[in-house]
């Protein structure tokens, strides 16, 4: 089993981390998050960074102690960096483009797909087969490129879809005479 939240979380210079009734407040200029830790977990902050300890050995205790680590890592990186999911469109007349606060996706369809673009998050098109998300919120980008990648999956025969970047698609061997 992974020991993640063994580790403490560095806390790089400008951003301000303070602990208050299980929750953590993190500033970092205007910027500002809160993150609730569970009740089964303490909270040290020192100059080392954060520290997170299990109250009790039972299982769901464990599993959220790595959860909560990671979690508040991110958030901390998000602060300092932007978080990038880079998506490509392969297929025949597959294109994205902006326009103003929408995301317009030509993907095969009798019509275009309008994408709004939600606060926190920034999308770019540097090429018409490529689609760039970018924001300090690893779970919001995510969950961003997630719903784009659902309006067409990847297809086993043909490749054809959205996918990020370096993702493998399993080909199948199409039908044979």
């Amino acid at each position: 089993m992974s020991r993640v939240g063994k580790h403490a979380v560095n806390i790089p210079n400008g951003v301000n981390v303070t602990f208050e009734i299980n929750t953590i407040n993190i500033v970092k200029g205007n910027k500002e998050k809160k993150y609730i830790v569970p009740s089964c977990l303490d909270v040290k902050i020192s100059d080392d960074g954060v520290l997170f300890t299990p109250n009790n050995e039972e299982r769901t205790t464990k599993a959220l102690w790595g959860t909560t680590q990671r979690n508040v890592s991110n958030i901390i990186k998000g602060f300092v960096e932007d978080f990038k999911i880079t998506l490509k469109l392969t297929g025949v007349g597959y294109k994205a483009a902006l326009k103003g606060k929408k995301l317009s996706l030509q993907l095969g369809f009798s019509h275009d797909v309008n994408y709004d673009i939600p606060e926190g998050v920034s999308i770019s098109c540097p090429d018409p087969t490529t689609i760039v998300v970018s924001g300090s919120d690893k779970k919001q980008i995510g969950d961003v490129a997630a719903f784009l990648r659902s309006y067409r999956k990847p297809e086993p025969y043909k490749g054809k879809g959205i996918s990020r970047v370096g993702e493998f698609i399993y080909r199948k061997e199409g039908k044979k005479k």
